[in-house]
């Protein structure tokens, strides 16, 4: 399965990475919502790892666009503030979970483990 980590951290991407990749996955990365979009375009990911506050083109914009171009594309957003606005408007456009920072692996790893299962795997 393919992931793409979208943050413009680049430890943050190093990290997601690094983990994933030794989990098993496929990992693509882009530090904005823009490379986000060109490398949606080239891979195809199943999975989208998004942070909500970026630079330019934030992470709700992001979501949105990814939606319209294959709302079933899964997408995890990650964000180091709980806003609650922000999430439900995420929530509204179709995201299908959110974690906050600092991630949490062990759980980021069952955190996809599930959404596999439900959205993957029927």
């Amino acid at each position: 399965m393919k992931i793409l980590v979208v943050d413009d951290e680049e430890q943050i991407c190093e990290l997601l990475d690094k983990f994933l990749s030794q989990e098993g996955y496929q990992v693509i990365t882009a530090a904005t919502g823009e490379e986000a979009l060109e490398k949606l375009e080239e891979e195809s990911p199943q999975l989208v790892l998004l942070d909500i506050r970026m630079p330019g083109m934030g992470g709700i914009e992001c979501l949105r666009k990814i939606k319209e171009k294959d709302e079933k594309i899964g997408v995890i957003m990650t964000t180091a503030v709980g806003d609650t606005d922000t999430i439900k408007e995420a929530i509204s456009l179709g995201v299908n979970d959110y974690i906050l920072k600092p991630i949490d692996l062990d759980y980021l790893g069952k955190l996809i483990i599930s959404w596999k299962q439900v959205f993957l795997d029927n």
